[in-house]
């Protein structure tokens, strides 16, 4: 099989891997800075010339290449190959066509899909969601991401917007959504939600060890702070991951009782904080879920960490170029 080359847009880096898809495996990567200021031209005319790197690094000529796959932190039009808008790029990517002007520009074919699609399909072919037929992926960052497998396939439904797990309501009289929508789950179990909880506790002045570790730094609270404060049986940051936890318990029941995956992933940095986050995750369960088997029901951890999006991409990018 050819090999085939996946490429993450993010808002700070540009990284390219080079993918075995026979061994699941991602042989090299490259990184370089996005430039995102510079516009979506510059960025897609710096993209294609990070795909002939990788290429001439490894010896790879066109002939070796099956094709490029473009994992994309925004909503796309599957079937013009476009960008509808990115809402964390400065330029917002009104309606760009990437997959047309990177397959110009590169000579290859190119396949585009949601960054947080291609990790839950890497995830269910090469990692955590082998061996099932039905999976449901979250994925925990700035934001909240999501994906669904439903019968050994990748649900994309209505222009590839199903999926979106993080935007699931969880708090209908909770804070405004940065997608418009009042109380998501982005609101509250994302990483940045975390920490923000974090910070309003050391500006409340409430007791807790968070503001101390960081010289009253607000700036420097994050996630894996308040995970050391909590590791350290901090009342407030338990309490923050308690709340977060639960929060994801409401949104991983909504997807068992009306999909019913055999296996729910939690990849991302958040969900490296392990028992902090899956504890509170399995009680909510436990009390919300009653009208299916939750016992027939794993949720674990992403295993392939930040090559699951590239390997996800490339599967997606070959799936339509064999279709």
């Amino acid at each position: 099989m050819k090999k085939f080359i996946g490429v993450d847009l993010g808002g700070t880096n540009l990284r390219a891997g080079v993918v075995d898809l026979e061994k699941g495996l991602v042989l090299t990567t490259k990184t370089v800075p996005t430039l995102a200021r510079e516009g979506h031209d510059a960025v897609m005319a710096r993209m294609a010339d990070l795909v002939q790197m990788v290429m001439d690094e490894n010896g790879l000529a066109k002939a070796d290449v099956g094709g490029v796959g473009i994992g994309v932190p925004g909503v796309l039009n599957l079937e013009e190959g476009t960008v509808v808008f990115l809402p964390n790029l400065p330029d917002r990517w009104l309606n760009v066509p990437l997959q047309e002007t990177v397959a110009t520009r590169t000579g290859l074919p190119v396949s585009l899909l949601n960054d947080a699609r291609a990790i839950t399909l890497g995830e269910w072919k090469f990692g955590a969601g082998r061996g099932v037929e039905t999976m449901a992926c979250f994925t925990i960052g700035t934001g909240v991401g999501g994906g669904l497998v439903i019968n050994s396939r990748l649900h994309m439904g209505i222009g590839g917007t199903a999926g979106e797990l993080g935007h699931q309501t969880v708090d209908p009289t909770g804070i405004r959504c940065g997608c418009g929508n009042i109380g998501c789950l982005e609101t509250v179990g994302s990483a940045s939600a975390i920490a923000a909880m974090g910070m309003k506790a050391v500006v409340q002045g409430l007791t807790t060890c968070i503001g101390e570790m960081v010289g009253y730094d607000l700036n420097q609270i994050t996630t894996e702070v308040i995970a050391r404060a909590a590791s350290q049986g901090d009342a407030v940051a338990l309490e923050i991951f308690n709340h977060a936890g639960n929060a994801f318990g409401i949104a991983i029941a909504n997807v068992l009782v009306s999909v019913g995956p055999r296996k729910v992933v939690l990849g991302g940095g958040a969900a490296a904080v392990g028992d902090l986050l899956f504890a509170p995750i399995r009680r909510t369960l436990k009390e919300r879920v009653t009208i299916m088997p939750l016992d027939q029901v794993e949720v674990v951890p992403a295993q392939l960490g930040n090559q699951a999006g590239v390997l996800g991409v490339c599967q997606w990018t070959y799936q339509n170029i064999s279709a």
